[in-house]
């Protein structure tokens, strides 16, 4: 039987690029469900364009190792390169972006132009997702974030990064947690004082736009519902956004994963 080939840039929980003969709702079950490799959580990943080709990445040399197994089952997974994969993709060659749940139900999104009207001086929570995966506070918009962590020109920066936005309204919770000092934090890995004295630090120094908050992005515990906009592929030359629908439209679209979200 004939399969076709599918190249899959795994976001979370690592990153690497996998040759595949599985569809992408195949392919989330396989790593939530069906794999002998255990792993229990969230998956993302992209799919590219099966023509993508670039000299760093051996995918030529990969693809003649896919083909179907003996007993006629599709090749699941052949990895083609664990590092520096992000920096050596077109943007233009991903295709759609796929949020799975830790049950493998998936969510696929499309890629949308970007609205850069937002407001500005706004402190948000940027989660950083691949290849860096720091939960970071910062003034700067969803574009600009972007610009500022692929900057050559900074020691902490990486040449392209996929990162997102947690639709927390970061100087409400702070007016809340004054009058309930006990009160939980918005995000579980981070606790509230230590949310807010980054918060006031980063209102103190004008010159000062991002402040790190966590070591870990910590995807697994931040529920889906929590993502504000979408996802952002940013490059100091490219960028790409893939829209996070609203939670009604989920739920009539695409129920089990609205479910376990």
């Amino acid at each position: 039987m004939e399969y076709e080939n599918h190249l899959y840039k795994i976001l979370y929980p690592n990153n690497a690029l996998v040759a595949s003969q599985l569809t992408p709702g195949l392919f989330a079950n396989h790593y939530t469900t069906g794999s002998d490799k255990y792993y229990n959580g969230k998956v993302i990943f992209a799919e590219l364009d099966p023509s993508f080709r670039n000299p760093f990445l051996p995918i030529d040399d990969a693809l003649i190792h896919v083909h179907p197994h003996r007993d006629g089952r599709p090749k699941a997974t052949k990895f083609i390169a664990n590092y520096r994969v992000l920096e050596h993709i077109d943007f233009n060659a991903i295709d759609k972006l796929y949020l799975c749940t830790a049950q493998g139900y998936l969510l696929p999104l499309q890629s949308k132009e970007y609205d850069s009207l937002e407001e500005k001086g706004h402190i948000r929570i940027y989660a950083e997702i691949s290849p860096m995966r720091m939960l970071i506070l910062s003034d700067l918009d969803f574009a600009h974030f972007g610009k500022f962590i692929t900057d050559p020109a900074d020691f902490k920066s990486a040449p392209a990064q996929f990162y997102t936005q947690m639709n927390v309204d970061v100087g409400d919770f702070l007016k809340f947690l004054h009058k309930n000092p006990f009160t939980n934090s918005p995000i579980t890995s981070i606790h509230p004082s230590c949310l807010r004295d980054a918060f006031h630090d980063l209102k103190k120094y004008k010159d000062k736009h991002n402040k790190g908050l966590c070591l870990n992005s910590t995807l697994s515990t931040i529920s889906y519902k929590l993502i504000r906009r979408g996802y952002m592929f940013a490059s100091q030359k490219q960028m790409k956004f893939f829209q996070m629908p609203d939670l009604d439209y989920i739920e009539h679209n695409h129920y089990k994963f609205f479910r376990n979200m």
